[in-house]
């Protein structure tokens, strides 16, 4: 029996954890503070606190996890999807500390994961590529050079990472430079790196990517492909396999494209070949994320592979059990539930799911790391759930999925849900044309939205630790910051110093500047006491990994009233505008 590390947490930790439930393997958790009682904690055979309450301090802490794994007696690493899951240095401190690390080789995720190397090595085994750069930018002034010299629209990218951070979509030659710093700084909050590079982007195409598995020695067989282009600011919403409306030969093209591009670096485990498919046919290589993907689901239930099992048995030396891309049976989608509110914009809505009803009946698939009564963090990810349905037909897994939709109750923060009814009906999303596009959300759908409710605020939460004694033995004694706040509020003290508030029954002012979202007040774009005219963009918060802009609801001189990194709930005041 191996006993493998997950080095993450929400619904992919509790994915790898059943996996390694069924394939005979122990299972360990980690956790930051506010996780400790997380679903995937109460899940794995053991669990292992990080100690902190940032993603720095925790989640993509390597020497953190690294000492979870030495202290729980770890053989082998999983490391889910985000976070370090395509860290080619993580890679190598597994490896280098004698664990399995069940993923690529550190080589390959340097090839892949740096975006230009993988643009090398795509041209080198002929698949299509737009024009794009293949060195980092030194600046914005060269991003700038590339969009004078290339015409726009482009499209500045995080050189490492993925799932949208870092990734910015220029149509005015004015906003490239505002453009490249925050792809640079999101992509820096993210992944550690703020390398970026640009290429043209192509106007409302469709993005479609294959599933790969390597077995490390340059045999690589794909698995099947997806259609992800239901997407909001760049990241995926609504996913299905396998993609429709592909002509045989587009289909073949795309697999046997990402097939060279791994077996050209010997890929190992599981990974994808994104590619952008042009209204008028064209296919352009996109990227290649070296990890598992979070839409991986709908390829398991059309093919019937478990993709976590087949990472487990390639890790081990066993090998991946497909010697050819199996037939597709049926069709399939999976929804992204998200803590987002699609009527403003999908702003993150973090707080507590008081109630949840999940769906059932045949070809219905719940993956989670949340249950009724846990919060969603305003930390980490905005993803509550995956709610993936299969059927024989893509037509009838839309019958399907708007019966599981009318199932599905969650009740707490606001969700995607109403949008995920209204895009199944959707005639450019149900019908077999299929009109849909990676902006079609925002550009047709995005209009139809009613903003929602807003949460209660989440309470803090997580562990304070205090050296006790036990049997003459100092260990560490961690005590939930909930109870410590009553205890405090009981002597009288301010226990959420630090913390800017909401108006709560404060009367309010009409020249309050609220934050539109909890988060962390990255920056002020403009000084104290200066004129700003409505709809002026003044500030930038930080919440769920995600820039969000704060503007100007009024005329007039701004006063700050929170300073650059203050952490702030929704609503707060953070400046007036008199």
């Amino acid at each position: 029996m191996k006993k493998i590390l997950i080095a993450n947490r929400g619904e992919i930790a509790v994915r790898v954890i059943r996996a390694c439930a069924e394939a005979g393997h122990a299972s360990v958790a980690v956790y930051a503070d506010q996780d400790a009682d997380a679903l995937h904690v109460r899940l794995a055979d053991e669990a292992v606190g990080l100690g902190g309450v940032t993603v720095a301090d925790t989640y993509l802490s390597i020497d953190a996890l690294l000492r979870a794994a030495e202290a729980a007696g770890a053989d082998a690493v999983h490391p889910g999807y985000g976070f370090l899951s395509e860290s080619a240095a993580f890679a190598r401190a597994v490896e280098d500390a004698g664990l399995i690390w069940i993923g690529p080789s550190p080589e390959s995720i340097d090839a892949l994961g740096d975006k230009m190397t993988a643009r090398r090595i795509a041209q080198r085994v002929g698949a299509p590529l737009a024009a794009g750069t293949d060195q980092p930018l030194a600046g914005h002034d060269e991003a700038v050079a590339f969009a004078e010299e290339h015409g726009l629209p482009i499209a500045i990218k995080a050189a490492f990472g993925g799932g949208g951070r870092g990734l910015k979509v220029v149509r005015e030659l004015a906003e490239v430079a505002d453009a490249f710093d925050a792809a640079t700084r999101e992509a820096i909050v993210a992944f550690g790196r703020g390398e970026c590079f640009v290429e043209r982007f192509l106007e409302s195409p469709r993005h479609i990517e294959v599933q790969v598995l390597g077995d490390g020695r340059g045999g690589v067989v794909a698995v099947g492909d997806r259609d992800c282009s239901m997407q909001r600011r760049n990241q995926k919403l609504i996913e299905e396999a396998p993609a429709p409306g592909l002509s045989d030969e587009q289909r073949s093209r795309i697999h046997e494209a990402a097939r060279r591009i791994c077996a050209e670096v010997s890929y190992r485990g599981a990974g994808t070949v994104e590619f952008l498919l042009a209204a008028d046919g064209t296919i352009s290589f996109l990227e290649v994320n070296t990890r598992l993907q979070v839409e991986h689901p709908v390829t398991e239930e059309v093919t019937g592979v478990d993709l976590v099992r087949e990472q487990f048995a390639i890790a081990f030396g066993e090998g991946p059990s497909l010697e050819a891309t199996p037939e597709p049976r049926g069709h399939a989608f999976e929804f992204r539930i998200n803590a987002e509110d699609p009527g403003r914009g999908f702003l993150p809505s973090p707080g507590v799911v008081s109630a949840l009803r999940v769906p059932g009946g045949p070809g219905v698939r719940w993956d989670t790391g949340i249950e009724a009564g846990d919060a969603v963090q305003a930390a980490f990810d905005s993803m509550i759930a995956k709610l993936i349905v299969r059927a024989d037909s893509r037509e009838a897994a839309l019958v399907r999925a708007r019966r599981a939709l009318r199932e599905l109750v969650v009740e707490g923060p606001a969700t995607v849900v109403d949008f995920d009814r209204l895009a199944v009906d959707a005639p450019e999303f149900a019908t077999d044309g299929f009109a849909v596009h990676t902006q079609w959300i925002e550009s047709t759908l995005l209009p139809r939205l009613e903003p929602q409710l807003r949460p209660a605020p989440v309470a803090e939460s997580g562990l304070q630790r205090f050296p006790v004694e036990i049997d003459g033995r100092r260990v560490m004694l961690g005590l939930p910051t909930e109870l410590l706040t009553g205890f405090a509020a009981g002597a009288g003290v301010d226990a959420g110093a630090g913390v800017v508030g909401g108006a709560g029954g404060a009367v309010v002012d009409p020249g309050d500047l609220r934050a539109p979202v909890p988060g962390t007040l990255v920056r002020w774009l403009v000084d104290d006491g200066a004129e700003v005219a409505e709809g002026d963009t003044v500030a930038v918060l930080d919440a769920m990994k995600m820039e969000t802009p704060v503007t100007a609801h009024r005329a007039g001189t701004l006063a700050r009233s929170a300073e650059a990194g203050a952490m702030v709930v929704a609503d707060a005041v953070i400046a007036r505008i008199t």
